[in-house]
Protein backbone atom coordinates (compact mmCIF):
# COMPACT_ATOMS: atom_id res chain seq x y z
CA UNK A 1 0.00 0.00 0.00
CA UNK A 2 1.19 3.48 -0.72
CA UNK A 3 0.49 6.76 0.39
CA UNK A 4 -0.80 5.26 3.64
CA UNK A 5 -2.62 7.03 6.04
CA UNK A 6 -4.49 6.44 9.32
CA UNK A 7 -7.95 7.09 9.56
CA UNK A 8 -10.91 7.09 12.56
CA UNK A 9 -14.31 6.07 11.42
CA UNK A 10 -17.43 7.32 12.81
CA UNK A 11 -17.71 4.56 15.01
CA UNK A 12 -14.18 5.83 16.74
CA UNK A 13 -12.10 2.48 15.42
CA UNK A 14 -8.81 2.41 13.72
CA UNK A 15 -8.37 2.31 9.91
CA UNK A 16 -5.68 2.82 6.90
CA UNK A 17 -6.61 4.21 3.27
CA UNK A 18 -4.34 4.24 0.79
CA UNK A 19 -3.54 3.28 -2.95
CA UNK A 20 -2.46 -0.27 -4.44
CA UNK A 21 1.61 0.06 -5.68
CA UNK A 22 0.31 -2.98 -8.21
CA UNK A 23 -3.05 -1.25 -9.33
CA UNK A 24 -3.68 1.61 -7.93
CA UNK A 25 -6.51 1.16 -6.89
CA UNK A 26 -7.89 2.94 -3.45
CA UNK A 27 -7.33 0.51 -0.69
CA UNK A 28 -9.37 0.41 3.01
CA UNK A 29 -8.10 -1.77 5.79
CA UNK A 30 -10.16 -2.09 9.53
CA UNK A 31 -7.92 -2.14 12.17
CA UNK A 32 -4.85 -1.47 13.67
CA UNK A 33 -3.14 1.85 13.69
CA UNK A 34 -2.40 4.08 16.15
CA UNK A 35 -5.82 5.53 16.93
CA UNK A 36 -6.89 9.67 16.97
CA UNK A 37 -8.50 12.36 19.03
CA UNK A 38 -12.44 10.95 17.69
CA UNK A 39 -11.65 7.65 19.29
CA UNK A 40 -10.44 8.96 23.00
CA UNK A 41 -13.62 11.26 22.60
CA UNK A 42 -15.94 8.74 22.05
CA UNK A 43 -14.22 6.72 25.45
CA UNK A 44 -15.08 9.50 27.59
CA UNK A 45 -18.66 9.86 26.00
CA UNK A 46 -19.18 6.02 26.86
CA UNK A 47 -19.86 7.13 31.03
CA UNK A 48 -22.22 9.69 30.30
CA UNK A 49 -24.23 6.77 28.73
CA UNK A 50 -23.98 4.92 32.29
CA UNK A 51 -24.91 7.59 34.23
CA UNK A 52 -28.38 8.55 32.32
CA UNK A 53 -28.98 5.00 33.32
CA UNK A 54 -28.26 5.11 36.93
CA UNK A 55 -30.88 8.27 36.46
CA UNK A 56 -33.63 6.43 35.19
CA UNK A 57 -32.93 3.11 37.95
CA UNK A 58 -33.00 5.50 40.68
CA UNK A 59 -36.55 7.50 39.60
CA UNK A 60 -37.71 3.87 38.92
CA UNK A 61 -37.36 3.03 42.62
CA UNK A 62 -39.57 5.85 43.71
CA UNK A 63 -42.31 4.39 42.56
Amino acid sequence: MAGEKQVVMKNGRNATTGTCTVCGTKMFKIGGGGGGVKAKAKAKAKPKKAAKKAKKAKGKKKK
